[in-house]
């Protein structure tokens, strides 16, 4: 009997050890935060959103991006489950509030593309809103890249077996636990649902325009410099001028002994 087992065709490279990751990451910082200067300077704006199978990297990937950066201009928006009175409204509607002004960067940890993934899978909407969602959005993202926001989207690719050992280790580490979503647990049993809907989504929304890229993120380490390297890349920012920072000397006028006048106060106990 033959071996049904596909093979990755992707070699596996060692595991990347932490202090090399950290130095990488950190150069990558240092360019996103040139990159948040050329955007406030230029007025820029810029969408990215992040979708992935539940377990994909997304949260982590997020986190490396913005733990340098200023929330003033990259701003994240993780959505709830719309009120009664969202699910009446057009289906854009409650994302299009969030978009970037003049000077911003939003990224979405799930997005509009909700419709094409979850709701779609567990029958939170029609097929007739499932179908209509795939045909207008090209044009929605064509619309929104042609009123000069740059709309960049990134697809986290997990391997079935990464993804178990993921939701293993959320159930079993009280650290992890909170990351354990109602829809956790159904989406292991709809792998090839979520399979067949991603390669719906892929065929109807992978324009000239606004491209998917993708990246697998099974080495969660190299998935977030990959994506970070591939993001800077995409925008063609420079850096801005910067007048030189000179720290100035304390004003000794009205000085007082201000140490004392905290004498009695409430310190938290030095345990550490």
């Amino acid at each position: 009997m033959k071996n049904l087992t596909k093979k990755s065709s992707t070699p596996i490279k060692p595991a990347m050890k932490r202090k090399e990751y950290e130095k990488e990451l950190r150069k990558l910082q240092v360019e996103l935060c040139a990159l948040q200067e050329w955007v406030k300077h230029e007025g820029e704006r810029i969408i990215i959103v992040f979708e992935g199978r539940d377990g994909a990297g997304k949260g982590g990937t997020i986190k490396a991006i913005t733990e340098r950066v200023s929330p003033r201009v990259f701003r994240v928006l993780a959505l709830p489950a719309p009120s009664d009175r969202e699910k009446s409204q057009m289906y854009m509607q409650r994302y299009l509030q969030h978009f970037p002004a003049a000077g911003e960067i939003v990224i979405f940890d799930r997005s509009w593309y909700n419709r094409a993934g979850v709701e779609h899978v567990m029958k939170f909407c029609t097929e007739e809103q499932h179908r209509g969602f795939l045909e207008a959005c090209p044009e929605f993202e064509t619309y929104v890249v042609e009123n000069g926001i740059r709309l960049l989207k990134f697809w986290l690719e997990v391997s079935n077996e990464e993804q178990e050992r993921r939701f293993r280790a959320r159930i079993e580490d009280p650290l992890r636990q909170w990351k354990l979503s109602p829809m956790d647990l159904p989406s292991r049993t709809r792998w090839f649902d979520y399979s067949r809907a991603r390669d719906m989504m892929l065929k109807a929304t992978d324009t000239e325009t606004a491209p998917w890229y993708m990246i697998r993120s099974d080495d969660k380490k190299r998935a977030r410099l990959n994506c970070i390297e591939h993001f800077l890349n995409l925008i063609p920012y420079k850096k801005p001028p910067r007048e030189k920072v000179k720290l100035p000397k304390r004003s000794m006028k009205g000085a007082y002994d201000d140490e004392a006048a905290l004498k009695g106060r409430r310190f938290v106990p030095e345990k550490y």
